[in-house]
């Protein structure tokens, strides 16, 4: 193997992807079916069939007619490839051509022709070109946090409802402050003297209940 066989291969695909690329932007086939079709109509009212010694001419008296229809059957399909823009015209010319061939040119070259030119008229008359894929333009502005200009960004989803969001006082009932301090400079509850809210009548000073002190 020798040191160029890559770069044929290399060549060989490049050229291969820029057919395909233009055939793909034109009515190739229907160009192709188009021209294969003018070849049967021009040639069989001209060609001699040998069999044995025996030659059979298969002209007819619309020979001319037989090749003009072949020849503008061929530029037809010669344009379709060079000139897509006449596609439509050209479909349907070459349709009319080929029904013209039927009773010209020997039943369009034995039907071969006729349905060749047939096909690839109706393919050039179908046939759309197809619209390059359109890039998505560019932001122009953008808005906070990488958003865009005009959009209001959502709130924090980590708040949690009841409790104030960082930085900010919260608004709602102070809460309690602890029972074994002092609350507002006065000895809480648990401070207070041993016996003060007893409303049992035993009072720690005498010792008896208060009841039997009354009588």
């Amino acid at each position: 193997m020798s040191a160029e066989t890559p770069a044929a291969a290399g060549q060989f695909t490049r050229r291969r992807l820029q057919f395909r690329a233009w055939r793909g932007a034109r009515p190739f086939w229907a160009g192709l079916f188009v021209a294969l079709g003018g070849l049967p109509i021009a040639y069989f009212p001209y060609a001699n069939l040998q069999i044995g010694h025996l030659t059979l001419a298969m002209s007819t008296t619309a020979g001319a007619g037989s090749l003009i229809i072949g020849v503008l059957l061929v530029v037809l399909g010669i344009s379709l490839w060079f000139q897509k823009h006449v596609r439509v015209f050209a479909g349907v010319a070459a349709i009319l051509l080929a029904l013209v061939s039927i009773p010209v040119s020997n039943l369009g070259g034995f039907l071969i022709g006729f349905l060749f030119a047939l096909v690839g008229g109706a393919m050039a008359v179908s046939w759309v070109p197809g619209e390059p894929p359109q890039a998505e333009p560019p932001l122009e502005g953008k808005g906070t946090d990488d958003a865009p200009e005009g959009v209001v960004p959502a709130a924090d989803d980590t708040a949690f409802p009841g409790f104030p969001e960082p930085g900010t006082q919260a608004s709602g009932p102070a809460v309690p402050g602890p029972r074994g301090g002092l609350d507002d400079g006065e000895p809480s509850q648990a401070l207070t003297a041993p016996g003060a809210h007893d409303l049992s009548g035993t009072s720690p000073a005498n010792g008896a209940n208060g009841r039997h002190s009354a009588g």
